[in-house]
C-alpha cells in the first residue's frame, strides 16, 4: 500500500500518518519526491480498510501496490536512487564503468591491469578474490591474500574496490578490504545470504541469476532491502537458454523493464553475457543505447594466459578505445562519461 501525502502537508500530518500505519502492525518507508512525500506501508495490508487513511485531508491518495516487491517498486520510491561509493556514484546521469580482471591472480597483474582501466576512465575496480568455478579443479581465488591485493590496488589508484562473496562466513572479512559486495548469478537466490548482505551497510551489487525471472530478480534485491540495506545496484549479465554460441544470453530487455518496475540502478555485464571478448564492445553500446547506468567489463593485460575467463577479456588498449566510443554514446542518454 502506498500512501501520496498532500504537497503542504505538514511534518505533523505526516508523522501522524506514520504512527496509525505504525499502530496497525506496519512498518513504514517514506520516500521523497520533487512535489509530494510518498509514504510506503510494507506488512500485511490486505485487511486494511484504505478509507482510514482516505479520510485525512493530509492524504491526497491511497493505492495498493499489487507487485510483490515494496521497497523496490518503483511505486514506493518515484525517483531513481543513486548509490555513493567513494569518489563516484552509481545511477542518475552518472555512466558508471566497473573494469578490471575476472580473477586476482598476482599483484603484478592485479596492479598492471588497475593502473591501466583507471588511465582509461574506470570508476570502479573490480577482481575476484573468491572464485565458484564450475569445476572443483578450476582456480578457486587467492581469498584473503586476494582481497588484500585489491586493498592495495585500491590504495594505489584510488578506485572503489568490488568483489564477491559466496557465503555468509566471507562476509566480514571481505568488508575490512573492499567497498562493495557482489552477490554472483549462482547465489541470486541464496536467501540467507541476501539477508546476511542485507544487515551490513555496504553497496551491494547483485547479479540476475542464470534463468530468474524479472521478477524473481528484484524479489532477490526486496530480501536484501527488507533486512535494512537499500543500497543495491542491479546487474544484468545474461541469462541461460538454448543458445550455445556464447556463453549466456544478454537479455537487453531486462534495462527497460527494470527501469519501469523499479527506481534502483541496473547495469550491464557484457563480459559474462557473451563470454566472448570481441562482443564486449557492442554489447556495452546496446547496454548504454537502452538507458544502463553502466557496465561492468573484464579486462586483462595477458588474456591468452589467464586463470579465469580470459577467453572473455579485453585488453587494456581496446578498453581504453571502447571508453571513448562509450563516452560518445552516453550523451544521447544524458550521461556523463569523463574519459581523458
Amino acid at each position: 500500500m502506498v500512501i501520496i501525502m498532500k504537497k503542504q502537508a505538514s511534518s505533523e500530518d505526516i508523522n501522524h500518518i506514520k504512527v496509525k500505519i505504525e499502530k496497525l502492525g506496519c512498518k513504514v518507508h517514506t520516500s521523497e519526491g520533487e512535489s509530494c512525500i510518498i509514504l510506503g506501508v510494507v506488512g500485511d495490508t490486505s485487511s486494511i480498510d484504505t478509507g482510514i487513511f482516505e479520510v485525512e485531508e493530509s492524504v491526497d491518495k491511497v493505492m495498493r501496490v499489487q507487485s510483490p516487491y515494496k521497497r523496490a517498486s518503483r511505486a514506493f520510491h518515484p525517483s531513481d536512487t543513486v548509490i555513493n561509493l567513494g569518489t563516484t556514484s552509481i545511477g542518475g546521469n552518472n555512466l558508471t564503468v566497473i573494469a578490471g580482471p575476472c580473477a586476482v591472480e598476482n599483484e603484478t597483474q592485479l596492479l598492471t591491469i588497475a593502473s591501466a582501466v583507471k588511465k582509461s576512465g574506470a570508476t570502479i575496480l573490480r577482481g575476484g578474490a573468491f572464485k565458484p568455478r564450475t569445476s572443483p579443479y578450476s582456480f578457486q581465488g587467492l581469498k584473503e591474500e586476494g582481497l588484500k591485493l585489491l586493498k592495495k590496488a585500491k590504495d594505489l589508484t584510488g578506485l572503489p574496490v568490488v568483489t564477491e562473496v559466496m557465503s555468509i562466513d566471507q562476509i566480514e572479512v571481505t568488508s575490512k578490504y573492499v567497498d562493495m559486495i557482489q552477490i554472483g548469478a549462482r547465489n541470486m537466490q541464496n536467501f540467507e545470504l541476501l539477508k546476511a548482505v542485507g544487515k551490513t551497510d555496504m553497496p551491494v551489487l547483485l547479479k540476475r541469476g542464470l534463468s530468474a525471472t524479472i521478477e524473481e530478480f528484484l524479489m532477490a534485491a526486496e530480501y536484501i532491502m527488507a533486512s535494512g540495506n537499500e543500497k543495491v545496484i542491479l546487474c544484468e549479465r545474461g541469462i541461460r537458454t538454448y543458445e550455445t554460441y556464447t556463453r549466456n544470453t544478454l537479455d537487453i530487455s531486462a534495462v527497460l523493464a527494470v527501469k519501469k518496475l523499479s527506481h534502483l540502478p541496473i547495469i550491464v555485464d557484457p563480459s559474462h553475457a557473451s563470454g566472448r571478448w570481441w562482443m564486449v564492445e557492442p554489447l556495452s553500446k546496446a547496454a548504454v543505447a537502452v538507458g544502463a547506468d553502466g557496465i561492468a567489463v573484464e579486462v586483462h593485460n595477458d588474456p591468452a594466459n589467464a586463470l579465469s575467463d580470459g577467453e572473455q577479456s579485453i585488453k587494456p588498449e581496446k578498453f581504453t578505445a571502447m571508453m571513448h566510443s562509450l563516452s560518445d554514446l552516453a550523451k544521447i542518454q544524458n550521461k556523463t562519461l569523463k574519459v581523458d
